[in-house]
């Protein structure tokens, strides 16, 4: 799952391009499946969104919530595939990008009534 978090009135007008080149870069780098997409955008009026000195309002936080598995050079690629791709797809500046990868162990994942570790039919891999 991820969340993406920025200001309403320049988060808003980009959602569909923004999720397209984030869920794009999941699949190059991660090989996610194209119905995999689980993206939760978060816009916030600017005066509930503060951020550090030296970004614009274009100003956009990406929490990727993953199972655990993935190697730190994997990690890396995808948050360099996205601060590429956004740029030159979406117009946001790295400097106004931050990308946090949150893993958790597969045991702590609940979905379609089981936990992570138990799922056997994923369409993509995870230990990569």
């Amino acid at each position: 799952m991820i969340v993406i978090y920025g200001i309403n009135t320049h988060l808003d007008p980009i959602k569909k391009r923004l999720s397209d080149v984030i869920h794009s870069c999941m699949q190059s780098v991660l090989g996610m499946p194209e119905d995999k997409r689980a993206h939760r955008f978060m816009p916030m009026e600017k005066d509930n969104f503060y951020y550090p000195s030296g970004r614009s309002d274009a100003y956009t936080v990406i929490e990727i919530n993953m199972m655990k598995g993935r190697q730190p050079e994997t990690q890396k690629r995808l948050i360099k595939a996205l601060f590429s791709e956004i740029e030159a797809s979406v117009g946001i500046e790295p400097v106004d990008i931050e990308i946090t990868i949150k893993e958790q162990e597969k045991y702590q994942w609940g979905f379609r009534g089981i936990t992570g570790d138990e799922v056997t039919d994923l369409s993509y891999r995870v230990d990569i």
